[in-house]
């Protein structure tokens, strides 16, 4: 019997660039991120040859915000670094790297600017109720039954920040300019800021006439926007949620929302993405977006150039671009 021959992979390499393993969900895949060939040997985990490479790669990248578990990683024994690709990193379990250390990378600011163009985009949206005029108007409703209601300014309205890292304060200085009065609130007062500071969601959400969702998801932010939060708005208050949906207890704000004990809403997430509550479905006061803040040319070029600085960084040991900090 003539001896077995050895398999050969797939992703044979044949230039100097690293194997960096691709984890990823089925509806992501490298056609969102062809430029990562540019810098890295991609290999799949469902590469039949897997097992050739995997064992030794020392890099993987997630695509998205695919989850990655304990379970993953046991699949992925030389990794030292996760390279995420998205502005959150409440998919990756940042207990278990750090107990494995190793180190994870977000998207850093590449979104920043275009999540908190979108914020202001949702506010005034809610406010003044561009998106319900527009139904409005092609429906053929202006001339059958005139004028459509009015809407509400933003100038002067209190607007409250939850979590003023940097797409918080982007938020904050888009803001200024139409004379808001601006308090936010996050897990620690930042000395060079001059907004007034509260310790607490429920102590912000007292002074304010609507709150801008901006932390990312922890345990302690998990529904930190609960009934109360909600009801400390009052029945004019507006919540807009460019975070992650399960910041905010979803099943209250829609309880409040049909009962009319609520303003209005502006969401880009929700807690079971992609299914959105039908109830806000015929809802004038809210504005609904499909998690799409962060996707402009712009911010995935920005994105680019941070995820090739730190697999070069990593490669090269030098410092990272954006290390999350694991107790985030």
């Amino acid at each position: 019997m003539a001896d077995s021959q050895p398999l050969q992979s797939t992703t044979t390499i044949d230039n100097d660039l690293p194997v960096a393993i691709i984890h990823h969900l089925p509806i992501f895949n490298l056609s969102f991120f062809p430029w990562i060939t540019e810098i890295v040997n991609p290999l799949d985990p469902s590469d039949p040859l897997f097992p050739i490479h995997g064992p030794s790669a020392r890099a993987v990248i997630v695509l998205g915000p695919s989850p990655l578990k304990s379970e993953h990683l046991d699949q992925y024994p030389s990794v030292e670094i996760v390279v995420g690709t998205s502005a959150g990193v409440d998919h990756i379990d940042l207990a278990e790297c750090r107990r494995r250390n190793i180190h994870v990378t977000g998207a850093g600011d590449a979104f920043s600017e275009d999540v908190a163009d979108y914020a202001i985009a949702l506010l005034l949206n809610v406010l003044r109720r561009v998106s319900a005029a527009d139904r409005y108007v092609r429906a053929g409703l202006w001339p059958v039954n005139g004028d459509y209601p009015l809407g509400n300014k933003l100038g002067g309205k209190r607007v409250g920040i939850v979590g003023l890292g940097s797409i918080g304060a982007m938020v904050g200085k888009r803001l200024e300019p139409f004379g808001c009065i601006i308090a936010y609130t996050s897990r620690n007062k930042k000395s060079q800021i001059l907004y007034p500071f509260y310790s607490t969601v429920l102590e912000l959400a007292t002074v304010c006439d609507a709150l801008i969702v901006c932390c990312s998801l922890t345990d302690k932010t998990h529904h930190v926007v609960n009934h109360e939060v909600l009801t400390a708005l009052g029945k004019k208050g507006i919540i807009v949620n460019i975070g992650r949906g399960a910041i905010v207890d979803e099943k209250e704000l829609v309880k409040l929302l049909v009962g009319g004990e609520f303003g209005g809403a502006g969401l880009d997430v929700y807690e079971n993405e992609p299914e959105v509550p039908k109830e806000l479905f015929t809802m004038d006061n809210v504005v609904l977006s499909p998690h799409k803040a962060v996707m402009t040319p712009e911010s995935f070029q920005a994105l680019k150039d941070v995820v090739i600085g730190n697999i070069k960084a990593f490669f090269s040991n030098k410092p990272l671009l954006s290390e999350v900090n694991h107790n985030d």
